[in-house]
């Protein structure tokens, strides 16, 4: 390749991985493969070491993928938080050796080790403690520069909040997600018909990352320290041994660290942890190698991206051929239809698989599946197995070609995907996959309203066979409840008196209980006040449905496809039967003081939560926006209110403080 072509391909190169790190580090949200990005990365490094004149200090060679996300403090690092040059055979960790060898000896240090590590899959971190507390946290950033996610941080239970001893030390760390809270909340989001999570790093750090610590909590999130950055008042000759204080001032130090003398038990550690990558608890991308010797290391120095004491090596996707023996179909508590990859048994990463997610019916398209194939699977971030390929050469024609359900397989209701989705969707209500999600929705705050008859009553009731219908909860007896617990009396009273209160709520509330794909309370409350009663909502027409405002064309479609459903008339003409209320309950006086006006909440209020704000403004006939435009009437602003206020500030819309929304109340 001359220079002229090298200049060009450098220039697409950098293009590339600018953009793939972009949606990695700032988005989390990879595109390709961590192997992808590695092997473009490998070519750009070695066309800019055959043309040192073309290196740039804007190519991600020379520095640190990430920025600090909006909304975040900017903390500077006193010590840089570098990034690792990654190698992908044995022969360049060996001249990684030899160079330490070469410069121990010129610096008179004898028989310099080696710490080998495993690499974790998660975020980077740093941590300062003065007098021995935890003052911050940061993300890595781009090395220079991180976020200051302290509250994020101390929601992480691993993370000592006070330390035995007052000292003041910096520690680097790395955030991940264990394999096992990785795949469970992949099923729950899965379940709630959200979007999964690409990879286990990728959930750490969008958790990480959150702006509102309250969801960070939520998040399974751990830590293992691998680094002390800084410490005043002590001094260590080695890593091996900052790692053993670590460990002794109560840090959750990297669990998998081999002291090694010479080359050989360097690669002997690598392949060592290569074999059991597949029984760690947590997702590892390769095997770190470090200098021990801490003098050794300032000798070694760095580079404006990377120390040159460490180096880290890339394990190769372990991948295996199997046969794809048949696709069968799960329904998921939301209705989702998922093609599930039944496979010939196979070894691989430390696990037999015989079964994976083929996703959706976009997959199976575009990755040209027929049951028999023979397929190539990977374990993706060393937890999610996948398909690859298929192996095309080895068809045989006895393949059968895919098709998707346009049927539930679970309870014969119609199976829809809409326009602009991927998923195929069971729209039958009664259907038994989704009638645990149905009953716990049915029976929520925002829809009936049943106090009491939570998700673990509800688990029990299925358990027992005693209900098998939505509607069943109306035929449920004192005695029926009474049974579940020990001196149960007054609990299954408090829940009998709870049902037949639910009789009599307003349309609205029953509407949304329903579940109707795309309709949440707004909209409910929107239909039930156009068409007064069930059955007429029933029996509008799409036409009809998509001309009311805030319904639209695709909410349109979705409440038409639902009352079509004969499971649906069979539920309301059991709830009628129930006793239950089908009409909208008109206030005596409507006031609809705030009627065409749009409000957009932005900062903590004291008086009231979010929700409660909401309600009374669609109460009064107003609505609510998540975001500011010029059509917004007003913006109540509360405490450490954000951008929305400096939005309604730059658009001129009119900001009232929670004092003059409760005079607009009155």
């Amino acid at each position: 390749m001359d220079k002229k072509q090298a200049e060009k391909r450098i220039k697409e190169l950098r293009e590339k991985t600018e953009y793939y790190a972009k949606k990695y580090y700032d988005e989390d949200k990879p595109v390709i493969s961590d192997f992808e990005y590695d092997m473009l990365m490998l070519e750009l490094r070695s066309l800019e070491s055959q043309f040192p004149d073309l290196i740039s200090p804007t190519s991600l060679t020379q520095k640190v993928g990430g920025t600090v996300k909006e909304g975040f403090q900017k903390v500077e690092h006193e010590v840089p938080l570098q990034s690792l040059q990654d190698v992908f055979n044995f022969e360049e960790i060996e001249a990684f050796e030899e160079r330490v060898q070469k410069q121990a000896i010129e610096s008179k240090i004898e028989k310099p080790l080696y710490v080998v590590e495993t690499k974790i899959d998660g975020l980077s971190a740093a941590l300062e403690y003065v007098e021995g507390k935890l003052v911050r946290g940061a993300t890595r950033g781009n090395g220079l520069v991180g976020e200051d996610v302290t509250e994020n941080l101390k929601t992480i239970k691993t993370i000592p909040k006070e330390l035995p001893e007052k000292i003041n030390i910096t520690v680097r760390g790395e955030v991940f997600i264990s394999k096992s809270d990785f795949e469970k909340m992949n099923q729950e989001r899965e379940e709630n018909e959200e979007e999964l999570f690409a990879n286990a790093r990728n959930a750490a750090a969008g958790s990480l990352r959150q702006l509102d610590s309250n969801i960070t909590k939520t998040r399974p999130l751990d830590i293992y320290i691998f680094n002390v950055q800084k410490i005043e008042g002590k001094e260590f000759n080695s890593h091996f041994e900052e790692l053993e204080f670590l460990k002794k001032i109560g840090f959750n130090v990297n669990p998998v660290c081999i002291l090694c003398k010479n080359n050989k038990e360097i690669l002997n550690a690598i392949n060592k942890i290569g074999e059991d990558r597949g029984k760690l608890t947590f997702g590892i991308d390769g095997a770190v190698v470090k200098v021990d010797n801490l003098q050794l290391r300032k000798i070694l120095g760095t580079t404006s991206k990377v120390p040159k004491w460490a180096i880290a090596y890339k394990y190769p996707p372990e991948k295996k051929e199997t046969k794809l023996k048949d696709i069968i179909f799960q329904v998921g508590r939301t209705g989702v239809i998922t093609p599930m990859a039944i496979l010939e048994p196979v070894k691989l990463a430390g696990s037999t698989i015989s079964k994976t997610t083929l996703h959706n019916e976009d997959f199976v398209k575009e990755k040209d599946l027929k049951i028999g194939d023979t397929v190539i699977i990977q374990k993706a971030g060393d937890v999610i197995p996948e398909i690859v390929e298929v192996v095309k050469s080895k068809r045989d024609g006895t393949e059968k070609d895919f098709e998707m359900p346009r049927k539930c397989p679970v309870c014969g209701a119609e199976a829809i995907r809409e326009e602009g989705e991927s998923a195929v969707r069971c729209t039958g209500i009664e259907c038994p996959a989704k009638l645990n999600r149905n009953l716990v929705h049915f029976v929520s705050r925002e829809a009936m309203d049943i106090d009491g008859l939570g998700e673990n009553i509800i688990g029990v009731l299925l358990e027992k066979k005693m209900i098998s219908n939505i509607a069943d909860i109306y035929s449920l007896t004192f005695e029926d409840f009474a049974s579940l617990k020990k001196n149960g009396k007054k609990f299954a009273q408090n829940l009998i008196d709870s049902i037949n209160k639910s009789k009599e709520n307003d349309l609205y509330r029953l509407i949304t209980a329903l579940g109707i794909r795309h309709v949440g309370v707004k909209a409910a409350k929107v239909l039930a006040k156009k068409f007064e009663n069930i059955d007429n909502l029933s029996l509008a027409t799409e036409e009809e449905l998509s001309q009311i405002e805030d319904i639209g064309p695709i909410v349109a479609n979705s409440i038409r496809e639902f009352f079509m459903q004969e499971q649906t008339q069979d539920l309301i003409s059991r709830l009628k039967n129930a006793g239950v209320n089908t009409y909208r309950i008109k206030d005596e006086e409507e006031d609809n003081r705030f009627e065409g006006k749009i409000f957009v909440l932005t900062g903590s209020l004291d008086k009231y939560s979010r929700d409660e704000a909401s309600q009374i403004i669609e109460k009064f006939g107003g609505k609510t926006s998540s975001s500011v435009s010029k059509k917004t009437s007003y913006v109540l602003a509360g405490e450490d209110a954000g951008s929305k206020l400096t939005k309604a500030q730059n658009l001129g819309v009119t900001i009232i403080s929670e004092a003059e929304f409760d005079e607009m109340c009155k």
